[in-house]
């Protein structure tokens, strides 16, 4: 049986952790009698509801702390901010740098600090303990990796966007996907430079066409296997609770 008095304990505790004012992440203005309405309403519906669909986007990773702009940009890639005049992570991604040995530089420090030196954060430890005792699947466009970090199934997970732990070929020659982890290991053994070794740079292992993220950020995304199963086990769920009570949960 789902804890009400759990269920209480964890909705306030991630809603007042994770919606901050000021200078901090703004979901909205929200007085403190509205605020209590609203974790009411929501500990009603976890314990209530047959299944949990959570739907979670960027904003959820920037209050975990994993801003791509201010402090956390500037402390991580002056040299590029002032060698190409970007401002940001985000922006960053789609500069046209003048050769893939620069271009693996950004990317294999942009990789490295928002998916390998990173552990799980606050809000998606909170979030697990919210529904961890639902029936639950999670859709999500972020692609640090954070929700599995955190403890949640892979198998309950649908990164429809990528992850930031995979490379694609460019062209792409096939279907696949490849783990990067030593590649970004390797690349980031180098830095702070703002080049990597051209024997560094990832090739396609079956047509030798340079790498890429696999990222979607056109129409040569991949959707593999790992991508084509998640789909269907979302899918499935959807189906096999449509006439349940479900609670559709967006954050970020």
């Amino acid at each position: 049986m789902f804890s009400l008095k759990k269920t209480r304990e964890s909705t306030m505790s991630f809603w007042m952790s994770n919606t901050l004012s000021g200078s901090g992440y703004v979901c909205a203005e929200r007085d403190e009698e509205a605020t209590k309405e609203s974790i009411d309403r929501l500990r009603a519906a976890l314990d209530e509801c047959n299944a949990v669909l959570v739907g979670a986007g960027a904003g959820l990773s920037t209050a975990a702390g994993l801003e791509y702009s201010g402090k956390r940009f500037n402390e991580n890639f002056a040299d590029f901010r002032d060698a190409y005049g970007i401002h940001d992570m985000y922006s960053g991604g789609f500069y046209p740098f003048p050769d893939l040995e620069t271009y693996w530089a950004w990317w294999s420090r942009h990789i490295w600090i928002n998916r390998y030196a990173v552990g799980a954060t606050k809000p998606y430890k909170e979030l697990l303990e919210l529904v961890q005792d639902k029936d639950y699947f999670v859709l999500t466009t972020n692609v640090d990796h954070q929700f599995q970090l955190a403890g949640f199934d892979k198998n309950r997970l649908f990164y429809t966007q990528g992850d930031y732990g995979s490379f694609q070929c460019s062209y792409p020659c096939t279907e696949e996907t490849y783990d990067n982890e030593d590649a970004i290991r390797a690349m980031m053994d180098e830095q702070p430079t703002m080049h990597v070794s051209s024997d560094l740079v990832p090739k396609c292992p079956h047509c030798g066409a340079p790498m890429t993220t696999h990222l979607r950020i056109d129409g040569r995304f991949v959707e593999d296997k790992g991508w084509q199963d998640a789909s269907y086990r979302y899918e499935k769920f959807r189906q096999e609770h449509k006439h349940d009570k479900i609670l559709y949960l967006e954050l970020g």
